[in-house]
């Protein structure tokens, strides 16, 4: 099964998604802030992670950054998650190490197909 870490602060959206993954047959590991997602990913070695980008403590920008500069981590896919679809977001994003970029509310078909795209498939409904 495919492990997922979800890095998201909000309650809600952890909830809805993780159980949504979940149903499509991942694993799925939660942090609410960005320091505790970079220490989930050294720690947990997940097949892709998702990073909200507006976190406590650290950001998902900086969270990120950091996943980038571990050498065990450089090839973890990371697609970055925000509600604020600004122009230049995707752009920043990618900068920042994120190998894709989603909107929120997030439409699960479109992240399934970019995980797919990633090479990180579910098998489940």
């Amino acid at each position: 099964m495919p492990k997922i870490l979800l890095v998201e602060d909000n309650e809600m959206n952890r909830d809805m998604l993780s159980r949504r993954l979940e149903r499509r047959g991942f694993t799925v590991l939660i942090a609410v802030d960005g320091e505790e997602g970079v220490t989930m990913a050294r720690r947990e070695q997940p097949d892709l992670v998702l990073m909200d980008m507006s976190l406590p403590v650290i950001d998902g920008w900086e969270a990120t950054r950091r996943i980038r500069q571990d050498p065990g981590l450089a090839s973890l896919p990371v697609i970055a998650l925000t509600a604020h679809a600004m122009d230049g977001d995707r752009e920043r994003a990618i900068e920042a190490g994120c190998n894709d970029y989603d909107v929120k509310p997030i439409d699960i078909s479109r992240l399934l197909g970019k995980m797919d795209a990633l090479g990180v498939k579910g098998n489940g409904g």
